[in-house]
């Protein structure tokens, strides 16, 4: 007979069925262990999800000043007796930051089991008036409307409507912060300390007007060169005060002699004159 007929030659079925009761016993143990495992893992699942194990104390908000903690708590979408690991904190993120004076937003989890919220408030360095004034941050963001109860005494930026602001936004923030950058050079200056700022005004043609110290001294400042004008306001304010005088109008705003200040100095002093 040929080598490709030739038959298999078969396993004893007695033999095939010792050797599968062989693989079931040494297989045994592995899917005891398997299963035990598995049980212990579901236990302590169901445990953690639906037990008190990892639910929220407390939730907690760092960081808040001007923000009060119940008003956030009002926002939080996660309250006390929320699972901790079903936190979404983007979602906490988000909510808190519809609160004009959050900034941002970092979410901790903790244990014992409690939500540790992070905020980083808005500085407001300035009021814009809108039809109605706001506070305005450092970003020249305007946040929010200004109420007695925010209890701060900051300058005001004028010159701009709110009808520019809400057709030019963009042009009219840029115009915000080159107020708020003169607001910087001015304190940099130390002129703040002698002069506070109360009102910047802003004017397409005038440029810009200061008024400035407890008796309001104009400060007309016109367009351009801010940095080298101050210096030359901060030496005719010395030198005013030097000589005990008083200064109701300055002005840095003459294109012909730029190194010029005029000053008009107020009923109890003397007559207008120009320094250099």
């Amino acid at each position: 007979m040929a080598r490709g007929n030739r038959r298999r030659i078969d396993v004893e079925p007695g033999e095939r069925r010792r050797q599968l009761a062989r693989v079931a016993l040494l297989g045994a143990p592995t899917a005891g262990v398997l299963l035990a495992l598995g049980l212990a893992g579901w236990l302590g699942w169901t445990r953690l999800v639906e037990g008190d194990a990892l639910r929220v104390r407390e939730v907690r908000f760092v960081g808040a000043n001007r923000a009060r903690p119940e008003d956030l708590a009002e926002l939080c979408p996660v309250k006390p007796g929320d699972h901790l690991a079903l936190v979404d904190g983007d979602l906490v993120a988000r909510a808190l930051l519809r609160h004009p004076w959050v900034a941002a937003v970092e979410v901790r989890r903790v244990l014992p089991p409690a939500l540790e919220i992070r905020v980083t408030e808005r500085r407001a360095i300035a009021l814009v008036d809108l039809g109605g004034l706001y506070l305005v941050d450092d970003r020249a963001e305007v946040f929010k409307k200004a109420v007695p109860g925010d209890g701060l005494d900051l300058p005001v930026v004028t010159g701009i409507s709110r009808e520019d602001w809400l057709a030019h936004e963009d042009e009219m923030r840029r115009k915000l912060l080159s107020a708020l950058a003169l607001l910087d050079r001015w304190s940099e200056r130390s002129l703040d300390r002698r002069e506070p700022v109360s009102q910047i005004h802003l004017d397409p043609q005038v440029g810009t007007t200061v008024w400035a110290g407890e008796e309001g001294v104009e400060v007309r400042l016109g367009q351009g060169d801010i940095p080298d004008k101050l210096a030359r306001l901060e030496r005719v304010l010395a030198a005013i005060h030097a000589e005990g005088r008083r200064a109701e109008v300055m002005h840095l705003d003459n294109r012909r002699r730029p190194d010029w200040v005029a000053v008009r100095f107020d009923s109890r002093s003397a007559p207008e004159t120009a320094r250099r």
